[in-house]
């Protein structure tokens, strides 16, 4: 793998411009975050910090920040965008959140990265922070017997400043609403399920990451044209510099060399993922809110098909599904890695 100080002065600098645009863009768009309970003050030196934007989530709040903290995250940052479910009153009630509120375009603001980036710049300096949304659930090697503490622990021993997890997405037996889900429930009691296999990976040269689509969103809604299908590839976990900016969404960073979280040498590196707790009985309703707000990528083309499909009901389940067991499973499937992390 050729260094990245060894690239082309023009590249270098071409990434360094665009850096420093989104990470001004954040600091201009800071105005439109009004906070609501900030409780920034507690945070710690060496706490392990979750950032999040949301809307309308307030089902799910409950058992994702019960998951999170079990793992060790010491404070969350949320932004709400805008909630009309109560979401918002519930996270100002909890100890460990500082919320901030904004009525602002979700579009406009890169998709809330342009939110997230400030937080990251004002809050997330010298600290492991988890970029995720309300139903992503980050697994990785040993997750079961250690927490998120030992992981940070040893990538920064090993000189790591990045962790990678595929977005694996979940989803039930039935149809997605043969079983309700409820408030403080593990979703993963009902979408137990998902793709072993049917993925592909690519590289962008130019950010350095890969690139993996494929899974029941593909072959359930974007059969048609695959490359089209949503990206499955993360890098959620960072040590935090103020030089830092996601570019899109959590699939790449810049500099570029966050993004180098894989070995093409023949080995590999620890790695892990994300299980994606998207297709519950609440699909439906999220769906037709999204797709009416035309807020999301490429016009709402991936909630436009989603609305397509549901039509005539969603089932994602098919004969080579996999019931999900554990860490272990994932990694007998290739899915995640231990690397050297014994």
């Amino acid at each position: 793998m050729r260094a990245l100080g060894r690239l082309p002065l023009t590249d270098r600098m071409r990434r360094r411009a665009e850096r420093q645009y989104l990470i001004g863009r954040a600091i201009n768009r800071r105005g439109v975050l009004r906070a609501v309970a900030d409780r920034t003050a507690l945070i710690r030196t060496g706490d392990i910090l979750a950032f999040v934007t949301q809307r309308n989530e307030r089902v799910r709040l409950p058992y994702f920040l019960d998951y999170y903290r079990d793992l060790g995250i010491g404070h969350f940052l949320f932004v709400d965008n805008a909630s009309d479910d109560g979401s918002a009153d519930y996270l100002r009630e909890q100890k460990d959140v500082s919320l901030w509120r904004t009525n602002a375009s979700y579009k406009r603001a890169r998709f809330g990265m342009d939110w997230i980036n400030w937080l990251l710049l004002r809050y997330g300096r010298n600290h492991w922070c988890l970029t995720v949304d309300p139903d992503e659930f980050l697994v990785y090697p040993h997750s079961d017997s250690r927490p998120l503490r030992a992981l940070t622990d040893w990538l920064d021993d090993s000189g790591r400043r990045s962790f990678p997890a595929m977005l694996l997405d979940m989803y039930p037996r039935g149809n997605l609403d043969d079983q309700v889900y409820v408030e403080g429930q593990d979703p993963f009691q009902i979408a137990r399920w998902f793709d072993p296999a049917n993925y592909a990976i690519s590289k962008n040269d130019y950010s350095g990451n890969l690139w993996i689509q494929g899974g029941p969103r593909t072959r359930a809604f974007f059969s048609y044209d695959p490359l089209s299908g949503p990206a499955l590839n993360k890098i959620p976990l960072v040590r935090w510099h103020w030089r830092y900016a996601y570019v899109s969404s959590t699939h790449m960073l810049l500099p570029r060399s966050l993004n180098l979280v894989y070995d093409e040498d023949g080995g590999e590196r620890a790695s892990g993922c994300l299980l994606h707790a998207k297709f519950l009985s609440t699909f439906a309703r999220k769906s037709a809110e999204e797709l009416d707000r035309r807020q999301h990528y490429a016009n709402s083309q991936e909630y436009r098909a989603y609305h397509s499909g549901l039509r005539d009901g969603l089932r994602l389940w098919c004969s080579e599904s996999r019931e999900y067991r554990d860490w272990r499973q994932l990694e007998d499937l290739g899915l995640i890695s231990r690397g050297n992390w014994a």
